[in-house]
């Protein structure tokens, strides 16, 4: 098992243009930085609305959740916290939501079952 983080991404267009991370790999504290520098590039880069898909993903560390609330401060401007969600998640395998969902983090950040269901809530807020 390799458990280098990966991210492709690609641009769709919903109800706003959204830019998609296609994450696999360890999200830990090795990917912490890549996915933190994939999320700069892409915010200074113009992008707004951000999906991260974790269909590939097989671990998530507690430095990989802190790399999530990162790029989640990224692209929610504070007067937006609780208002849009700028930045959501989709496709988690069993284990990994489950964790996501114990500490909290599902609160904030939406959890969507596929890409399209993720795409289509976008620009609803």
């Amino acid at each position: 098992m390799n458990s280098e983080l990966r991210i492709s991404s690609e641009q769709r267009q919903a109800k706003v243009p959204i830019t998609i991370f296609h994450a696999s790999g360890w999200l830990d504290a090795q990917g912490e930085s890549r996915l933190l520098e994939e999320a700069r590039v892409a915010y200074d880069g113009g992008a707004r609305y951000l999906l991260i898909d974790m269909r590939d993903l097989d671990t998530l560390t507690s430095a990989g959740m802190r790399a999530l609330q990162k790029v989640y401060q990224i692209f929610t401007p504070k007067e937006d916290h609780f208002k849009v969600a700028r930045m959501k998640l989709c496709n988690a395998p069993a284990q990994i939501y489950n964790v996501l969902g114990i500490t909290g983090f599902l609160q904030n950040i939406p959890m969507y079952e596929s890409i399209d269901s993720a795409l289509e809530s976008f620009g609803e807020d």
